[in-house]
């Protein structure tokens, strides 16, 4: 697949990561019906949404209709792609060739895509890419390597690599909050609440504990065990997470006592289902999986 570069404008809708190993990926859509506990997944409808030796991964919706991810091209530099589902067109958000850009997302604001950029100097830092494609904006100049994040109050909560890895909340330039340390590399606020959740650090025969503290009151939650093996994990409503162990997709509501499996997709050229973007909008889950 060749990525259209071309630049347009989005209403106002808008890793090379040190430590960490990349796998050539692609991703998949599967569409979906009901909401909620009634969710299901239509596995029969799996089908490849990219197909390239290439690394396309880190899906984010960002609006109702549009779908950003991290996309490396031949010479292993990666950029921000956008995807119009109505359109099914790709276009380059951005097309940089002393940089990559990483796990790209709405902000809060709606005015900016953010990315996790690797730099030059090989610096990893925030940088805040303007809907209206007036040039990008470092975030926070003072803190890095950024390998994952999310956000609340239109502020960066932060997987920041270290000895420890740190998970960080800035409220203001004089003013972090340490929440933990050791931490996987999946980082989500949980949605219409103040929580931001984490699964604690995980190995093929240890399973992550999903984690909460809400910025807020300041409270701590263990919600229970992450699926075994199992690095990603996101929220498809308040009550709700979806996580994948190989090529099967599992939901579960936060009090409920266990993981329900959504089923399996099956495919002779993909296995492993990692990061995942949900949209209600279009009744789709897209999944990131290895290419065999």
């Amino acid at each position: 697949m060749n990525f259209k570069f071309l630049f347009l404008y989005f209403p106002l809708l808008i890793i090379s990561h040190s430590g960490f190993t990349q796998a050539d990926t692609d991703l998949w859509v599967i569409e979906t019906s009901g909401k909620g506990s009634r969710l299901n997944l239509n596995t029969a409808t799996a089908k490849p949404l990219t197909n390239r030796p290439e690394y396309d991964n880190q899906p984010s919706f960002i609006n109702e209709y549009q779908l950003v991810f991290s996309a490396a091209d031949e010479n292993g530099n990666h950029d921000i792609i956008v995807y119009n589902f109505e359109s099914d067109k790709f276009t380059n958000l951005s097309k940089t060739s002393d940089r990559s850009e990483f796990s790209p997302s709405i902000t809060d604001c709606g005015m900016y895509i953010a990315a996790v950029v690797m730099e030059e100097d090989k610096k990893q830092r925030i940088w805040l890419y303007p809907t209206s494609f007036e040039p990008a904006e470092l975030l926070y100049d003072d803190i890095e390597p950024v390998g994952y994040y999310d956000w609340y109050d239109n502020k960066a909560a932060m997987f920041v690599l270290g000895t420890p890895n740190r998970l960080i909340y800035v409220h203001g330039r004089n003013e972090i909050l340490d929440i933990d340390t050791a931490t996987a590399r999946s980082i989500n606020k949980r949605p219409k609440t103040s929580e931001i959740t984490y699964l604690t650090e995980v190995s093929p025969e240890k399973s992550g504990i999903i984690q909460s503290y809400d910025i807020e009151s300041g409270k701590r939650k263990a919600y229970f065990e992450g699926l075994k093996g199992a690095q990603d994990f996101i929220w498809i409503d308040k009550n709700h997470l979806m996580m994948a162990s190989g090529n099967e997709v599992f939901i579960r509501k936060y009090s409920s006592p266990e993981w329900r499996s959504l089923g399996k997709v099956k495919s002779d050229t993909h296995q492993n289902i990692t990061r995942m973007a949900y949209s209600e909008d279009l009744n789709v889950l897209v999944v990131a999986m290895d290419r065999l």
